[in-house]
């Protein structure tokens, strides 16, 4: 399956400022319903995370966990914007530690905590 992404600018903005957020060492999660009719996803590396090399990483491992966890079916994800932050220990992790976090993650703000 193909994953929409979330490209602008003011959608981010949108995720950060109005969404719900969950945070944690390897990953921050943000949340916000859309009307895409489909779950999309945005990934954003800051400088902080290291060179090049290390952010490309980040995203390849939060992108490679969400696909993961939305081919398995663990939980029914809505029609939802998704939004990861990779933090500097993020590109030192590996897929599966990332995904454990963010089913967690997940599942704590679909619950609404």
């Amino acid at each position: 399956m193909k994953l929409a992404t979330i490209k602008l600018n003011k959608e981010f903005k949108r995720a950060y400022y109005q969404g719900k957020f969950k945070a944690h060492p390897l990953l921050v999660s943000y949340q916000i319903h859309n009307r895409a009719g489909r779950p999309r996803i945005g990934i954003t590396t800051s400088k902080k995370i290291g060179g090049a090399v290390q952010r490309n990483r980040a995203r390849r491992i939060i992108r490679q966990a969400f696909c993961e966890i939305s081919a398995e079916k663990v939980f029914p994800l809505p029609n939802c914007d998704f939004v990861f932050v990779a933090r500097p220990l993020t590109p030192s992790s590996t897929t599966k530690e990332v995904k454990k976090v963010m089913i967690k993650q997940l599942a704590a703000l679909r619950k609404g905590r």
